[in-house]
């Protein structure tokens, strides 16, 4: 926040000598040579002091490509991550995580539910489950299925 507002101020006060200059320059026209040379002289001094005075602003470099032996991987330069970084990027990492649980979690009630209905339909048919694993039932159903309907 602190360095929002000293941008902010630093802004309204280039905007102001702006302002200034202009004016001056304005009525620059109507005086002698000697004197717009002794002014264009001072306006070179306030300038020079003006940018020693001025505090040096970091640079931040965009994410770089970073080369490890054969491969590459998207970094951020010379710059440290911080850790608001490491968050934004365990984000995702955490909502792919969420994803797959709970679509075990929805793939294992549907199977439950997929062999409670195999189970309730043995358990309410009019054959006793034992029948179904007689081997002799299951050829009987064979040749049931591939004969044909007579009616």
């Amino acid at each position: 926040m602190n360095t929002a507002s000293n941008a902010l101020n630093e802004q309204v006060a280039d905007r102001f000598a702006r302002r200034v200059t202009a004016r001056l320059s304005a009525g620059n026209d109507e005086l002698p040579y000697d004197i717009t040379e002794r002014l264009r002289a001072a306006r070179e001094q306030a300038l020079s002091k003006r940018k020693a005075m001025a505090p040096v602003r970091q640079v931040r470099t965009a994410p770089a490509v970073v080369h490890n032996g054969r491969s590459a991987a998207l970094g951020w330069g010379s710059e440290g991550g911080t850790w608001w970084r490491a968050l934004a990027s365990a984000v995702p990492v955490m909502a792919l995580l969420v994803g797959l649980v709970v679509v075990n979690v929805s793939q294992d009630e549907y199977g439950a539910a997929e062999v409670a209905a195999v189970d309730t339909a043995l358990l309410t048919d009019d054959l006793p489950p034992s029948a179904y694993a007689d081997p002799g039932f299951a050829q009987y159903l064979k040749t049931v299925s591939q004969a044909p309907a007579s009616r």
